[in-house]
């Protein structure tokens, strides 16, 4: 039956009947949880990361009888509560929820105090939030071909805006520049706010930024959309095309949000955890209010995580070096 499966449909068969298979005995499930969970947040309050934890929190702790605790430990780009974790004891009770910038930081700063492939144990992936490229409508471009080619026209006059020095945000238009093979200035901002109030003001004139903050302004005429930054468009946004559907391959990005815990974690308390935030992530009311903050739900094996953390680590790297991007 496996064997005629697709390769997708087939490896997660597989990855299921090797979790079902794992030693995970009664006296085991009796030793774990036996206290509080903590999931520490490397941001400040009110972030996705943090939304996403507390939204999940309340829900594992009834089906995992114990409380569920989300902590807030920020700073120095997420490195503080990421380092925290790191150190914590590997018995599941101590977690990390974080995004993207968890692979990102170590080519950005001189020394992190983790290694996002030996540090921890991926639990699993858990939620994905959608960029766009927008521009000021003022900007003279209705297409991504024609900012491209405007872009190109007059080299390093143009300006984008970040939230910062080393944010997904920042990193993405970099590696777009580098595979449109254009030079536009580097604008960055101390948090997302001053960033988009200047697009709009058309102090600079493009930028990559969450789709759902991009959807309320491109509606009301505020901003125009040029292109989904993600492999496939956006169900709000049907109409606006991808980046490599215009042209602009390899330049795919998205916010990817995860679970993982402190390396040498019990592989049998990994499934258990991976499992049930998979049965919470299925819930109908956690995917509606994901779906508030403009998060899909992207749940999946520690396996297929793992992976992914892999690939990111070694791509952003590469884009953090060609553009020499510091945050130092």
């Amino acid at each position: 039956m496996i064997s005629h499966m697709s390769p997708p449909r087939r490896a997660l068969m597989v990855a299921s009947l090797a979790v079902a298979a794992l030693p995970w005995t009664g006296a085991a499930q009796a030793a774990w949880p036996e206290r509080p969970i903590t999931i520490v947040v490397p941001y400040t309050p009110g972030t996705s990361m943090d939304t996403l934890a507390r939204t999940l929190g309340p829900k594992l702790s009834q089906r995992l009888g114990q409380p569920v605790i989300v902590e807030n430990r920020p700073g120095a780009s997420g490195n503080i509560g990421t380092g925290y974790v790191a150190n914590a004891a590997p018995d599941g009770h101590t977690l990390l929820m974080t995004v993207s910038t968890f692979v990102m930081n170590p080519g950005l700063f001189k020394t992190v105090p983790y290694d996002p492939l030996t540090s921890f144990v991926p639990v699993g992936q858990v939620a994905v939030g959608a960029l766009v490229f927008a521009v000021n409508p003022a900007f003279q471009a209705g297409t991504l071909d024609e900012a491209i080619k405007a872009f190109r026209a007059r080299p390093g006059q143009y300006a984008y805006a970040s939230p910062g020095k080393g944010t997904p945000q920042h990193l993405a238009m970099e590696l777009f520049k580098l595979h449109a093979g254009v030079d536009v200035m580097h604008v960055p901002y101390s948090g997302s706010a001053g960033a988009v109030t200047d697009l709009l003001g058309g102090q600079v004139q493009a930028m990559i930024l969450p789709a759902n903050t991009a959807l309320g302004l491109k509606q009301s005429g505020k901003l125009r959309v040029l292109a989904a930054t993600q492999p496939r468009r956006i169900d709000v946004m049907s109409e606006v095309p991808t980046l490599a559907e215009q042209g602009v391959r390899g330049a795919d990005v998205d916010l990817w949000f995860g679970m993982l815990a402190p390396a040498r974690t019990p592989q049998a308390v990994v499934a258990a955890l991976n499992r049930e935030i998979n049965q919470v992530l299925a819930m109908p009311e956690v995917q509606q209010s994901l779906d508030k903050q403009g998060l899909t739900v992207a749940s999946g094996t520690p396996e297929a995580f793992g992976q992914l953390v892999s690939t990111e680590h070694a791509r952003w790297a590469d884009v953090i070096r060609k553009a020499r991007i510091s945050a130092d």
